[in-house]
This record gives C-alpha cells, sequence and structure tokens, in this order.
C-alpha cells in the first residue's frame, strides 16, 4: 500500500504538468482575439496592440507558457479579465460551491445506488429485476440537463416541492442551501445511478451463487442476514470502484446541470471563462480540476485495495 501511494504521489505532478501543457495549448487554439474580446469592437488596433503588450500575449509561446506555469505553482494566478477579481479566490469560491454538490449527490446517490443494484441482484431474471435494470440503463443514457429539465417542470413549477434555482439567498442555513441542491443533486443521481446500480447487481449476483452464500443458507441463516454479512460485504468493491468512476463523472456533469439550475459554481466558471476569453481563469480552473481528478483517482485505487484483501496481500484477482 505504502509502495502504491508514493508511486501515485509521484506521478501526480508529472502528470500536472501534461495536463498543463494541454491546457495552456487548448487556450490558445480559442477563437478570437483576448485584447480585442476585452476591450470590445469599437477599439482601436493601437488600444488593442497596447493591451496585448500589457498582457504579455505578444510574447513567444514557450515564453508565455513558462511565466504562467511559475506564477500558478508559486500562487500567483493572476486576476480575471472579466471579473476583475483574484483568479485563486474566484477559483476556489467556486470549487467549495461545487464540491458541496457533487458531495450532496454523492451521499443521495450511494445507498439509492446500493439497494437499488442489490435488489436487482437479489431478483436476478425475475421481473422485478428486468424494470430495475431497465430502468436504471434509461437514466443512465439520459443526459442530465433532460432530466433537469423535468425535475424542474415537475417538482418546481408545477408541484413547487422545490425552489427552481439551486443558490440559496445570502446567510441562508444549510438545510435551507441543501433544499435548494435537492434537484440539481438529483439530476446528477439519475445520471450516474445505473451505471453503479449494474456493478452492484453484477456482484451480488456472484455472491449468491457462489458456495458460502449456500453454505450459510444450509446452516439456516435468515435471508436477510446472509444479505447484510456477505452479499452487501462482496458488493461494496466492485460499488467502490463505479462510485470512484462516476464521482469523477461528476465533475463533468457539473457544467450543465449549474447552468441550468443557474449555479454559482467552477463548471459554469469554467465554461463562462472559455466563451469570454478569460485565460487566467480557464487555465487556473481547469488545473484544479486536473488535479482534483488525480486526487479521486488515488483515492479510489486506495479504498479499492483496502476493500479487497486480495490486492492487499498481491493475490491476483
Amino acid at each position: 500500500m505504502r509502495h502504491l501511494l508514493l508511486r501515485r504521489l509521484a506521478a501526480i505532478p508529472l502528470t500536472l504538468v501534461v495536463i498543463s501543457v494541454l491546457v495552456f495549448l487548448a487556450t490558445e487554439v480559442l477563437p478570437g482575439d483576448v485584447a480585442r474580446q476585452i476591450l470590445g469592437r469599437e477599439a482601436s488596433d493601437a488600444t488593442v496592440a497596447a493591451l496585448r503588450q500589457e498582457l504579455g500575449l505578444d510574447r513567444a509561446l514557450p515564453v508565455r507558457y513558462w511565466d504562467w506555469l511559475v506564477s500558478f505553482v508559486t500562487g500567483d494566478w493572476g486576476t480575471s479579465y472579466t471579473l476583475k477579481v483574484p483568479v485563486r479566490d474566484l477559483v476556489f469560491e467556486r470549487l467549495g460551491a461545487s464540491l458541496l454538490l457533487a458531495a450532496f449527490a454523492f451521499v443521495l446517490l450511494v445507498p439509492v445506488a446500493l439497494t437499488w443494484g442489490v435488489v436487482s441482484g437479489l431478483y436476478h431474471d425475475r421481473p422485478l429485476d428486468r424494470f430495475l435494470s431497465v430502468t436504471g440503463l434509461a437514466l443512465a443514457a439520459t443526459p442530465e440537463f433532460v432530466t433537469g429539465v423535468v425535475l424542474l417542470v415537475v417538482f418546481a413549477v408545477t408541484l413547487r416541492w422545490f425552489p427552481a434555482g439551486a443558490q440559496a439567498p445570502p446567510g441562508a442555513s444549510l438545510s435551507l442551501r441543501l433544499e435548494h441542491l435537492v434537484l440539481p443533486a438529483v439530476s446528477l443521481v439519475l445520471l450516474c445511478l445505473g451505471y453503479v446500480a449494474r456493478h452492484v447487481r453484477a456482484s451480488t449476483v456472484a455472491s449468491v451463487r457462489s458456495p458460502y452464500v449456500r453454505a450459510a443458507e444450509l446452516r439456516g441463516a435468515s435471508r436477510v442476514a446472509v444479505v447484510r454479512r456477505h452479499v452487501l460485504r462482496n458488493s461494496t468493491v466492485p460499488a467502490t470502484s463505479a462510485l470512484g468512476v462516476q464521482a469523477q463523472f461528476l465533475l463533468g456533469g457539473l457544467v450543465s446541470v449549474e447552468l441550468l439550475f443557474n449555479y454559482p459554481g467552477i463548471g459554469a466558471l469554467l465554461l463562462n471563462a472559455a466563451l469570454d476569453k478569460d485565460l487566467p481563469t480557464l487555465q487556473a480552473a481547469a488545473m484544479v480540476l486536473g488535479l482534483l481528478y488525480l486526487l479521486i483517482s488515488l483515492g479510489v485505487d486506495v479504498a479499492y485495495r483496502l476493500l479487497d484483501p486480495r490486492l492487499r496481500l498481491g493475490v491476483a484477482a
């Protein structure tokens, strides 16, 4: 385990350098001129050229990349071109909001997906299993903005059970903030539910057919005890891997959900920065998301090894 941690932690800086190159090159190919975007179409060429020089955009690409990388590593992330605020404060503020939404969705997802998958596996090839499997696949195939619109129309506009917007008023309590997050979080849960439940279902079916479960049943153990002691425990390992993949996927799904529910998260910030060619904000937000993605991947690997004794002991699965 220690070797795994050291190897993966040592790979993170190198991976971040690769990400930084890709991010910087990607921002360079965005259409339009940054200075012209900031000053507007009516600005003279001389004014645009002066701003380009002030922003350092007239320098060679490798020089600009190196200066940006050094500044980023040392904590100087610059100022947003459009919002005129420090990029570091802006990114961390929006990241905190997105993490709250993603964490809330994750807390809802885990028990629902586990229950969904275990029930489906226990009723393998029966009508209930077919219904849950088809429904899960349909939900996984439906884009999050479609389910989000349906949830808004049904639960916010028609029934008025939840607020339409995800952003609570300033000074709101945690319960009120979570109430505003219910609909966007459910949109994310519905997107990830089918994938996780399928993994749990498959491991449940394998566990139910295993010799130790049959032996427990022959010893007179109740069905509830067998499920709690054997099926759920063995379903946790594949569920951990699937949940880790979905946690990374949630970061991508945040963009459309945050835009649909007008939520000030890092996904919306990233998209608006790309549209406005706000390069310091775009580059910093992409780097932070890349680091977060790597840390989630590391956490999943560690959890997977902790839960699976075969991996801890170096036994082939």
